[in-house]
């Protein structure tokens, strides 16, 4: 590639010099025009836009330093300068600095020195060139689509990426860097992080899964990766707290070509989010790979061990349940996505359960439990079994509204069933028997509903019967016993003391 160059000098012969003397098409360079003072020198600059402008610094009407300032003031491209001069005071040399001149040439021209000058000015005109370039290539819709295809895994023809090859040249390595959000700040953070890699050499960003990102960047060795990175995102870690984003940082690799793995490894790393919860800043796979997650684990037991309270209405025993659950997939290190499977369906196995043992509708019971969606990347260990605490208390009691309206109804039953067979040979068991229910389980129905167990309440029938009888003084004491149930008198007498305060006699002759 040709640069272009001025040169400025108020000595024709200098000038004149210049333009023999320097053999400027082999160097690289083509003189695009001269000029004799600085002020027609700018003009000229404004109009030539030339690569590297030489100027002497003593010249009528404007000199070289501030003609460079008047430049530097309104400058519309970036231009190098070299400065020719006469004089070798310090001064001029420092002030040249200031302006960020760093080629200063001597007068009268050495040709070996000139030489040797010029093809470092060309040199680093080339650097920046490339530089500029390959900052345009990582900016292409092309680029980004490319790799997106690559990191995709769906690139099927490798030797199309030219571009890529290109790109990878400029720096020894690459990596990707993966940002997980929160879904309501991933808009806010995405927008920032491409603020801050606007004009980053090597640095773009790559839309990937549901709120996560990737930065793909370049750098020179090693010793680079994490300062390369690092500076890049320091502020999105410094303006939003920890828990809105996770950072993983995969293996690295020599050539964009390469890139999926760096990704698939970052993907690797992104997953120790799921059990750590307190980390903060960036996990790298060199740090994680050592400690492997594992795909096997006794789902059937688990399930058994999860419904059984769910079956009993035991709240106590599913908190339990899950507490020991919880503490196996993390001593275990069962893979994250593992996990969210297992978890997620035994919750579809209770919603079902519950559905199905009492009237609440699939439908209706989801607006009351909400079961988490396998992407929710932001997801931990912690938050995945609050979820199915909730789930499970909230099916248990479910149940046992559904139980205690049923139970009211069938202990109505059950009342009007005593009622008409009291002085019969009634007893829990047989009743137990006839509603097909436990007799524990009965007896505790009644005592709710009644206030009393069900041998009192078999009494104060039988009694309130036998009360009503003697009243009518047409039968015998002991009929009247056997009448109401009791096949032993002595039981009867004791009885009906006890809750008249006086014999069967003593009622009979106060009430006749």
């Amino acid at each position: 590639m040709k640069y272009k160059v001025l040169l400025i000098d108020d000595e024709p012969s200098a000038l004149e010099g210049m333009q023999l003397w320097i053999d400027w098409q082999a160097l690289g360079f083509e003189v695009c025009g001269t000029s004799s003072n600085g002020k027609e020198g700018l003009q000229l600059i404004k109009q030539l836009l030339p690569d590297l402008v030489i100027t002497d610094v003593n010249m009528p009407l404007m000199n070289g330093l501030e003609m460079v300032s008047a430049w530097q003031q309104v400058e519309t491209k970036p231009i190098k300068f070299a400065i020719l001069s006469g004089y070798s005071e310090f001064e001029y040399a420092k002030t040249a600095i200031r302006y960020g001149i760093n080629h200063y040439l001597m007068k009268p021209l050495f040709e070996e020195e000139a030489l040797e000058e010029l093809k470092e000015i060309y040199r680093e005109l080339e650097q920046e060139t490339q530089k500029r370039s390959l900052n345009q290539m990582a900016n292409s819709e092309e680029v980004v689509s490319l790799l997106k295809s690559i990191l995709n895994e769906k690139a099927e023809d490798k030797s199309d990426f030219t571009v890529l090859t290109r790109l990878s040249e400029g720096k020894s390595l690459w990596n990707i860097c993966l940002l997980q959000t929160d879904p309501t700040m991933y808009t806010e953070i995405r927008e920032k992080a491409v603020a801050l890699l606007t004009n980053t050499e090597s640095m773009f960003l790559i839309d990937l899964e549901a709120y996560c990102f990737g930065i793909v960047y370049g750098y020179p060795s090693e010793s680079d990766e994490g300062a390369a990175i690092y500076h890049a995102v320091a502020p999105l870690l410094n303006e939003h707290p920890k828990q809105a984003m996770y950072i993983a940082v995969g293996d690295s690799v020599g050539s964009l070509l390469q890139i999926a793995n760096s990704y698939r490894t970052a993907k690797e790393a992104l997953m120790y989010y799921f059990y750590n919860s307190d980390h903060s800043g960036f996990l790298t796979y060199q740090g994680t790979k050592d400690s492997q997650f594992s795909y096997h684990y006794d789902q059937i037991q688990l399930m058994d061990d999860l419904m059984r309270p769910i079956n009993t209405l035991d709240i106590k025993g599913f908190k339990q349940a899950v507490g020991l659950a919880s503490r196996s997939f993390r001593e275990m290190r069962i893979a994250p996505e593992v996990v969210k499977k297992i978890v997620i369906h035994i919750m579809y196995k209770i919603v079902e359960f519950t559905s199905k043992a009492s009237e609440v509708q699939v439908s209706s019971l989801l607006t009351q439990i909400t079961i988490p969606e396998m992407r929710d990347s932001m997801m931990k260990l912690n938050d995945l079994m609050r979820n199915l605490l909730s789930c499970g208390e909230a099916s248990i009691d479910i149940l046992l509204k559904e139980q205690s309206q049923k139970s009211q109804g069938i202990v109505q039953e059950i009342n009007n069933y005593i009622e008409a067979h009291y002085h019969e040979n009634l007893t829990i068991k047989k009743l137990s028997e006839v509603f097909f229910l436990h007799p524990v389980y009965l007896g505790q129905l009644l005592i709710k509903k009644n206030g009393i167990h069900f041998n009192e309440q078999l009494h104060d029938l039988r009694i309130k019967e036998s009360a009503r009888l003697l009243q009518h003084n047409k039968l015998k004491n002991s009929e009247i016993a056997e009448k109401v149930g009791y096949s032993n008198y002595s039981q009867f007498l004791k009885q009906f003391e006890k809750k008249m305060k006086m014999s069967p006699n003593e009622f009979k002759h106060a009430n006749n």
